[in-house]
């Protein structure tokens, strides 16, 4: 006798519910791999996504910390033979002016032509509906780009993204623009960060297999917290163990296509930890406690040296606190297995 798909998903999410109760922790990895992890909460529902490589998969879930469990769907798969059909990295689902989007770096084959597109969904749940394809998102120089992110500040809707100055893979800068829609750059980008210190410029391997440049800044996110915009991006090669998380930091009154209102901090402010055997730890997210008193950071890690960019990553997430002068400390990434408190509110 075959179960209907409706009737396990019930059957699953109750068992699952079951095993919660009895227990107050979760481990991570979250999931067994799962690069560039994404996560946007909204109607009490916690919506994922990852790196596939080859499509958009979408998860959804009451507790982001039971992703195993959760309802997943491949949303969208990109027409063979296009300029976007293979290599899709770093996805990204937004909600603007009612409606879903997923911004997601792809080419065709060949790294050079990465660049970033987006697909809109009207309907209220994402994984329901029909993704419609809306183009390529860029500036007038049309260069490389990966890891778009967008965000809203005073109204103005802006994103942010890796991309190089030239045509040249020599180094991966992080970019701002306004948008004049979702889909649409108003004006010129604007380079607000580039390597700088030595802990930016780990990945010179020599080795054809891996990609020449050493330089990168990418993966940007943006954490608001009071008056403050904190953006907080993946530094060094991913190929290497010293992948960390670097960040800037402005004000939400300032000029935000202005350079110089954005602060570097000089040291990573999460960084791999041998001791908890967590390496090369980076291009995360965040997301709240399902009562919003909690503030979580989602990344990718590998739990080995020497695992480079490839499927070992896996996505783990933990609760990060605030420092005197409202900046974010995330503090050292869990070991495996460890005992976690569930996020406050989760039921």
């Amino acid at each position: 006798m075959r179960i209907p798909i409706t009737v396990l998903f019930t059957i699953l999410s109750f068992l699952s519910a079951s095993v919660r109760a009895q227990t107050s922790t979760f481990t991570n990895p979250l999931l067994p791999s799962g690069a560039d992890p994404w996560v946007i909460q909204k109607g009490g529902w916690y919506y994922y996504t990852n790196s596939t490589g080859q499509n958009i998969t979408l998860w959804k879930t009451r507790h982001i910390t039971d992703l195993r469990s959760a309802q997943k769907k491949v949303a969208w798969t990109p027409p063979a033979g296009t300029a976007y059909s293979k290599e899709l990295w770093a996805p990204e689902l937004h909600f603007i002016n009612k409606k879903w989007y997923v911004y997601f770096a792809a080419d065709d084959g060949v790294n050079d032509h990465h660049r970033i597109y987006v697909l809109e969904n009207s309907s209220a749940d994402p994984l329901e509906g029909t993704w419609v394809f809306k183009g390529k998102v860029t500036d007038p120089t049309d260069k490389w780009a990966i890891d778009a992110s967008v965000f809203t500040n005073k109204g103005q809707l802006y994103m942010i993204w890796s991309g190089w100055d030239g045509d040249i893979n020599g180094e991966q800068n992080i970019f701002i623009a306004k948008l004049k829609n979702p889909w649409t750059v108003d004006g010129g980008r604007v380079k607000l960060s580039y390597p700088v210190y030595d802990w930016e410029k780990n990945g010179d391997l020599h080795d054809a297999s891996n990609p020449p440049h050493v330089n990168v800044n990418e993966g940007p996110e943006i954490l608001k917290h009071g008056n403050k915009l904190f953006l907080v991006y993946s530094a060094s090669g991913c190929w290497t163990d010293f992948y960390a998380l670097g960040m800037l930091t402005t004000g939400t009154d300032d000029y935000l296509l202005d350079p110089v209102s954005w602060i570097k901090s000089k040291e990573p402010v999460f960084k791999q930890s041998p001791q908890n055997r967590v390496y090369a730890p980076g291009h995360n997210s965040f997301f709240k406690s399902p009562d919003g008193t909690e503030d979580w950071i989602i990344y990718h890690a590998n739990s080995q040296p020497g695992q480079g960019c490839g499927k070992d990553r896996s996505p783990r997430a933990q609760k990060f606190t605030w420092n005197k002068d409202g900046s974010p400390n995330f503090g050292l990434p869990v070991k495996e297995n460890t005992a976690i408190p569930l996020p406050s509110g989760t039921k």
